[in-house]
């Protein structure tokens, strides 16, 4: 089959199309004839190396010289004897290690079926950012309804979907994005927005019960400002920072310790991937709760399918 993979870290020039072996087909396993691929940070910071730091993790480094891509939306090919749940015909969407390619093996652990209401374009720009968004504000944040939300970055992939989860959940969302996405944010339940190329968000005197961080550039002592008493600030990603450390050192460093000198909760949410979140973003999907954000889509000739851009 053909499919993107790279030898190295580096710029997008690392990624090249070439032909691979068919994944093998285990006894739990779904082949899936990929229609789509979402890209998103998490695939960059993959291919690039970026920071630095990604490149001394053992797990990532297992990742290069692999397939690249995790979320993926397409139709079942072939499942293995040990499979009830999906059948050759089957849409399904999911997250799976390298949807880069004209197959993609996955379970039924990392693939629920496709909501009949979306396009594969859609259903691939799901998952990651969808679980990754539910857990911060389900898990980390703990939200409950009437509580107030501030989205930074909501014109983004986790950000798009936060603002529709909380909204899902009986909060009250804000968003912070640039003006040319201002409108798409309210259509997606946001009862305010700020431009934050106008104003800083931290200089307003307004204070959240929730904040859901995926800018990432922002100084935690500016963002404490923003908080209610007893509220939570979740950090998504690790962008921002420098070269070396990019966001993480902020993550897993510099957070906990404001949180105990300040008394304030910031937390950072390392997204799993698993079944029931899945299932629960499809659910959410199907009631018209949520509506995947596709931010262009990038056709690639030789595969005959489609790469759905996250953010």
């Amino acid at each position: 089959m053909k499919a993107i993979v790279q030898d190295w870290f580096g710029p997008a020039d690392v990624l090249e199309l070439r032909d691979v072996p068919d994944p093998l087909l285990t006894d739990d396993g779904v082949l899936v004839e990929v229609r789509a691929a979402g890209c998103g940070p998490d695939v960059w910071h993959v291919m690039s190396g970026r920071p630095y730091l990604v490149r001394l993790m053992p797990e990532l480094r297992k990742l290069v010289r692999q397939v690249r891509g995790w979320d993926v939306a397409g139709v079942v090919a072939a499942v293995g004897p040990a499979v009830t749940e999906f059948r050759p015909g089957d849409e399904v969407m999911g997250a799976v290690d390298g949807s880069f390619a004209e197959l993609a093996l996955g379970t039924t652990e990392t693939l629920v079926r496709k909501p009949s209401r979306i396009t594969f374009e859609q259903a691939a720009a799901a998952p990651v950012s969808g679980y990754t968004a539910l857990q911060a504000l389900r898990d980390v944040a703990t939200l409950r309804p009437g509580q107030t939300v501030l989205v930074l970055g909501a014109g983004g992939g986790v950000g798009t979907n936060a603002v529709q989860i909380a909204t899902a959940l009986g909060a009250e969302v804000t968003g912070v994005c640039s003006s040319s996405k201002r409108e798409l944010v309210h259509s997606l339940g946001a009862v305010d927005s700020i431009d934050y190329t106008k104003q800083d968000v931290t200089d307003l005197g307004r204070r959240w019960d929730v904040v859901v961080d995926t800018a990432g550039r922002r100084p935690l002592r500016k963002l404490r400002h923003v908080l209610a008493p007893g509220g939570t600030l979740v950090i998504v990603g690790g962008d921002g920072g420098g070269r070396w450390t990019g966001g993480f050192g902020r993550q897993t460093v510099r957070a906990p310790l404001a949180s105990a000198v300040w008394r304030q909760r910031m937390r950072p949410v390392t997204a799993k991937r698993n079944r029931a979140d899945l299932e629960t973003l499809r659910e959410l999907i199907e009631a018209g709760q949520l509506t995947p954000v596709v931010d262009r889509t990038f056709w690639v000739g030789v595969l005959g399918r489609s790469g759905t851009s996250r953010t």
